[in-house]
């Protein structure tokens, strides 16, 4: 490793694990081990397998899993106090796992000493020094987790230094410094990441593990790679106790792009958006819009005098191209968009329409008045597109509706079943009528508008509803008493919103419902006519 390089820890299985409404079955905390390692971290902090079953039975079930760029590392405590390491049941654990790097972690805190674990400052050395050389004569390679460091270094600094230099002569090769509690200010973390950098420089690699208790996590973690650090822990999407970790998808890119030090291979930073949707599909999240680099907004533009720059040079309004993350850039339709962005979309669509075609001004007006009746197209781009097909003929219905109908089961539903569904359509003059039941009149709806379809178009069974939004509108002139139902959907491949608005929630969801279905039905088609 090159004095610039910086090690990156993933700590998704472990700390993130911690996060409220976060847990990983054994197969799940598999797949994200894969995804991590396809980005090309450096180490992956899976677990303790100490602590609960499941972590120890993923590290047996992960030596049938070899992984091509990463480090698999268990993680623990130092021994308990006034027992020697040999009969540590924890250690035992962290052996059995059989990983060839192990994380240990120890108090560097005077209070967390004396006061929680209630052992002394002397016997606490010894816990440390003692675990990293046990864990090193038995061929793992140490990675020392230095908890509280900072708030022990303001308190008292030439012991929290101490605690270092025990891991050391136990033979540990990377001091992390952990900011546990995540209310280090900036200049304080720099300070000492500097002071621990210069006094063990060749000695060991300085790390840092922050939380993002006061919002710096990612901004703690940059200054202290410029003050020395060399190995930076976090978890991929910043998840994890209270207000969460580092955020790496955050990190990695402003290390590697902005500031110089390379993390991953450089043919790797293209797959960066790719690895935080599947991890937050694994993770069973929706993937926050608005995160930095990965987030469907992070490239997204709005302000019609914005995106008539971004149209001429995209350095205009983004910091970095959208590509290089493998995210892409989105152009939000809605009244304040502008010309600039209409014919953007209509040219994807049919590109000999021209700026001064009489369909753009047809297709603003349009929108601006479904706007003011409720409907809101920036976070619906399946229900935009199918608009402008309607509006310049490029459009032909999938299905025909006769009628839908929806109930609630009474007088005692069954498990998993609220409602149903009964739906009767046409397609090519072929009348199908089903039912569908579900867990709310929504899904029943889906169910039956499914099993309807299938039979003309098997594609529709790939469609995954993955979000479903309701939002009663503001009482006015023009939209008293509506809602508008926004509903994502995907096939696996692409994601799209649709939307639906009516003074009835049933009728505004079947509308962003069918959207959705034509939409993965027209783009379907188009990908076929591509291929041909």
């Amino acid at each position: 490793m090159t004095d610039m390089n910086v090690e990156i820890l993933d700590s998704t299985l472990r700390d993130g694990a911690q996060g409220e409404g976060i847990s990983f079955s054994v197969q799940d905390k598999i797949h994200i081990c894969q995804a991590l390692d396809d980005i090309g971290v450096t180490y992956i902090e899976a677990g303790n397998p100490g602590s609960n079953p499941k972590d120890m039975e993923f590290f047996q079930e992960m030596k049938k899993v070899p992984l091509k760029h990463s480090k698999l590392c268990a993680f623990g405590s130092t021994r308990r106090k006034d027992i020697k390491c040999p009969e540590d049941a924890n250690l035992q654990s962290l052996l059995a796992a059989g990983t060839e790097w192990v994380v240990i972690f120890g108090k560097s805190w005077t209070f967390q000493v004396t006061d929680i674990i209630k052992t002394t400052l002397s016997e606490n050395l010894a816990m440390i020094r003692d675990t990293c050389a046990y864990l090193c004569a038995n061929g793992r390679n140490v990675i020392y987790d230095a908890e509280h460091f900072f708030t022990g270094y303001l308190n008292d600094s030439e012991y929290a230094m101490k605690t270092l230099e025990a891991a050391v002569e136990g033979g540990a090769k990377v001091l992390s410094l952990c900011e546990t509690k995540g209310g280090c200010m900036i200049k304080d973390c720099e300070k000492i990441v500097s002071a621990v950098s210069k006094q063990f420089a060749g000695r060991a690699t300085v790390g840092i593990h922050t939380h993002n208790d006061s919002g710096l996590a990612v901004a703690n973690s940059l200054v202290a790679v410029e003050a020395g650090a060399r190995h930076v822990q976090g978890v991929f999407l910043g998840f994890g106790e209270r207000t969460g970790n580092a955020n790496l998808s955050c990190i990695i890119p402003d290390l590697q792009l902005k500031m110089g030090y390379p993390c991953i291979a450089e043919e790797k930073m293209a797959e960066l958006t790719p690895i935080a949707k599947r991890i937050a599909e694994i993770a069973n999240i929706a993937l926050n819009p608005q995160l930095p680099y990965v987030g469907s907004c992070a490239f997204s533009h709005k302000a019609g005098m914005h995106i008539d720059a971004v149209l001429k040079n995209p350095s205009a309004y983004e910091h970095v191209s959208p590509e290089a993350v493998g995210n892409a850039r989105v152009f939000l339709m809605s009244e304040v968009a502008g010309r600039a962005t209409v014919i953007e979309k209509l040219q994807k669509i049919d590109p000999s329409i021209e700026k001064t075609s009489p369909v753009v001004a047809e297709i603003m007006a349009k929108i601006k008045q479904l706007e003011f009746e409720g409907y809101q197209f920036e976070g619906a781009d399946g229900s935009f597109e199918l608009l402008a097909r309607k509006m310049i003929g490029r459009y032909q219905p999938f299905f025909k509706l006769h009628y839908y109908q929806t109930n609630g089961v009474n007088p005692r539903p069954e498990e998993g079943v609220c409602a149903c569904a009964q739906i009767k359509l046409e397609v090519d003059g072929q009348i199908e009528v089903t039912a569908g039941e579900g867990d709310g009149p929504v899904n029943a709806l889906d169910i039956a508008l499914r099993k309807a379809l299938c039979r003309f178009y098997p594609a529709v069974s790939q469609i995954k509803l993955i979000d479903y939004k309701v939002r009663v509108l503001e009482g006015t002139s023009g939209t008293d008493s509506c809602v508008r139902v926004l509903i994502e959907s995907t096939d696996g491949n692409r994601t799209w919103t649709t939307v639906g608005v009516s003074s009835d929630i049933m009728e505004a969801s079947w509308l962003a419902l069918c959207d959705s279905f034509e939409y993965k039905l027209i783009k379907d088609i188009e990908k076929h006519l591509l291929r041909n």
